[in-house]
């Protein structure tokens, strides 16, 4: 007799594209198949438990099946579940805009909806563009970004990302970015120092010679996600930011992945007084539950839309689930838990313990570098720690240390050869121990066929 396993696993290879998936290899194994969860446990239709070790890409805050979130989503349904933005409102997509320019960088005071991270880059993109459009300035139509950054998989989003890997294939596709090197002092000859003074001076020079055609610096704030968790050296955002206002150029933070207490600051740019011109959130911005981003603008942008109907200076954009009062409704109640709990405090506590736990690694032959800010942690593996030589792609080091902690009861997801854990901010120190010990037996088990014992 066919299990209801069986019976999802035959329609799921059938009939479902993955994302970021080679569906050969993931056709060839057991599909995990998840039904519920509870805490910051998954359980699949099988009934095994896994901690959620990446918080399902990074956005998950308070955990799963959280009482409070759960009734401000029911309480918002017995009223309405979606009305458009488009020439009218809704209370709860009015009263988180309220909330989201009270607890952002001061300046930005208007909060245009969207449904993911990628779409908020790309309003941003779009908004940075056609201000200087409206200005009758012309010639600034340009970006510039950093080196493997990734900022959405829409086009304009792609656009200004810069991991070949992702990226290369769509080129004929986009418009050209200049690029400059996002500091990753580990792979960097001359270490942190040197990092710095490279991205520095790469921004430098741009703005010097071409900031009449540049409109907007993108840039992932402290953290650089999906090349790996490299963390800025400090200091390197403020003295951006500094050089996008000498030279009259827009910073567009994205703090999709950053944002709502993942770096021990509520947002990234917290921890250097950044005040963007524009700034992208989404991922925790619901505490995980419901697809909502936004893209918060200064007075100064939103100025220049702000026009008599003739001029068509209106900001032509917008989506059918924009502002979405469900969504909303949640991330109200999820921002009313940090304050509650809070939370960012707590990662603050839960951060040096984390690091605490993670330093009997640092010794281990292939583990080359643990980076950390605040819950996003990225530990790269290598084959030769003396020389740094990474590991062979074909080698799939991370996916294969994936797999073995996925064994072990726990869920994440590699960039490379780079190891990443990034748990619920509500993880308590026990959960949070029991997940490194999986974390650490799992590299040693790879990478060096042995136990932790």
């Amino acid at each position: 007799m066919i299990t209801d396993y069986q019976r999802l696993a035959v329609m799921n290879k059938n009939h479902l594209w993955h994302p970021f998936t080679q569906m050969k290899d993931y056709n060839n194994s057991d599909p995990l198949i998840i039904e519920r969860g509870e805490g910051i446990k998954l359980y699949d239709v099988q009934g095994r438990a896994y901690y959620d070790g990446f918080s399902s890409v990074w956005l998950n805050v308070h955990g799963h099946n959280v009482p409070e979130l759960n009734q401000a989503i029911t309480e918002q349904l017995g009223r309405v579940a979606h009305s458009t933005l488009l020439g009218m409102a809704n209370i709860p997509a009015i009263e988180l805009a309220e909330k989201l320019v009270a607890i952002t960088p001061a300046g930005l005071n208007k909060v245009f909806y969207s449904d993911s991270g990628a779409t908020g880059v790309e309003i941003a993109i779009k908004m940075a563009f056609q201000y200087w459009h409206n200005q009758g300035i012309g010639s600034k139509t340009k970006f510039i970004t950093m080196n493997q950054a990734y900022h959405g998989d829409t086009i304009g989003a792609v656009s200004v990302g810069a991991i070949p890997l992702y990226h290369d294939v769509f080129r004929p596709m986009l418009f050209p970015s200049h690029v400059i090197p996002y500091p990753y002092a580990y792979r960097h000859e001359g270490g942190e120092t040197k990092a710095l003074e490279a991205t520095l001076a790469a921004l430098h020079h741009l703005l010097e010679t071409r900031a009449d055609e540049i409109a907007a610096l993108i840039v992932e704030p402290i953290v650089q996600g999906a090349s790996g968790i490299i963390v800025m050296p400090h200091g390197c955002l403020r003295q951006m930011a500094a050089m996008c206002r000498k030279y009259d150029v827009l910073l567009i933070a994205d703090e999709v992945a950053t944002g709502f207490g993942r770096t021990g600051a509520m947002f990234a740019c917290d921890l250097e007084d950044v005040s963007p011109d524009l700034m992208v959130i989404g991922k925790g911005l619901t505490g995980g539950y419901l697809p909502v981003a936004a893209t918060l603008a200064s007075d100064v942008v939103y100025e220049a839309f702000y026009a008599d109907y003739h001029e068509q200076k209106t900001f032509f954009h917008g989506h059918s689930y924009t502002g979405n009062p469900l969504g909303c409704a949640v991330a109200l109640a999820s921002l009313k838990l940090f304050e509650e709990r809070n939370m960012v405090e707590g990662v603050r506590t839960k951060a040096a313990f984390v690091e605490h736990k993670l330093a009997a690694l640092k010794d281990r032959p292939h583990v080359g570098e643990i980076r950390q800010k605040g819950l996003m942690i990225g530990i790269e593996l290598v084959r030769d720690k003396a020389s740094r030589e990474p590991y062979d792609w074909a080698e799939q080091i991370g996916v294969r240390t994936s797999l073995r902690a996925r064994e072990l009861s726990m869920l994440t997801r590699p960039l490379g050869n780079v190891i990443v854990f990034i748990p619920p901010l509500v993880s308590s120190e026990a959960e949070l121990e029991a997940m490194i010990d999986i974390l650490a037996e799992s590299i040693i088990s790879v990478t060096e066929g042995g136990s932790i014992a």
